[in-house]
């Protein structure tokens, strides 16, 4: 059985996390190495387990979230469908059954607020994980001088939380923002289009959707 271990131990799948980081890098966005691939692997898996689903389906949607980025390699217009392509290439040669194969691609393929939706649980568990991945260390730029729009606001947020709520009917995104280096406003300008893709994503698994900024409720 291929586990989550085992992509992570590929060397081939290593490199392919570490290229698509450099291209993004190049092109002046965020961070997406490995730091990003295991927070949303393992955030996707946590809201799978605190809703009660088995462990293979939190086993898929941490394969999933480690992978869901391979496609920047090749460019980041249309990157969850290359990704979900090169994913299936790599997977199928490992082995993992066509059934599983299937969920995880079509969980990449999905991802992306542009082009995706959420089409399985473990693709809403994928979709939320990475949207909430919102933090000051994924800014590689560390000159405030020049920094453009995202880099601020990503830098502006001193924490952030995903949880799902006890009575397993809402799951929050809490956020911390240095009001000082990144009004709001800013945020919602942004991601709202990534808020919004959350909402379907939680309302694919049932759950209401909650963004919490600074103690305030504003979706």
């Amino acid at each position: 059985m291929i586990t989550y271990e085992d992509i992570r131990k590929s060397s081939e799948i290593h490199d392919y996390i570490e290229a698509g980081n450099r291209v993004l890098g190049v092109l002046g966005y965020t961070d997406h190495g490995f730091a990003h691939a295991t927070k949303v692997a393992e955030t996707a898996a946590a809201i799978l387990r605190d809703l009660g689903f088995g462990e293979r389906e939190q086993e898929l949607a941490k394969i999933a979230g480690y992978l869901h980025d391979i496609g920047n390699m090749v460019n980041r217009h249309d990157h969850a469908q290359t990704g979900a392509i090169l994913a299936f290439r790599l997977l199928d040669h490992i082995g993992l059954p066509a059934g599983e194969l299937a969920m995880v691609v079509g969980a990449i393929g999905n991802h992306d607020e542009n082009t995706g939706m959420p089409v399985s649980a473990v693709s809403a568990a994928l979709i939320l994980a990475d949207k909430s991945d919102v933090r000051r260390t994924r800014v590689r730029n560390r000159q405030k001088i020049t920094f453009d729009i995202h880099d601020r606001v990503n830098y502006a947020v001193e924490e952030a939380d995903l949880s799902i709520g006890e009575a397993r009917d809402v799951v929050r995104l809490r956020l911390k923002i240095d009001t000082d280096i990144s009004p709001v406003m800013d945020y919602f300008e942004i991601f709202l289009s990534r808020m919004l893709m959350c909402r379907r994503a939680a309302e694919y698994l049932g759950l209401l959707f909650q963004l919490i900024i600074n103690g305030n409720t504003l979706l």
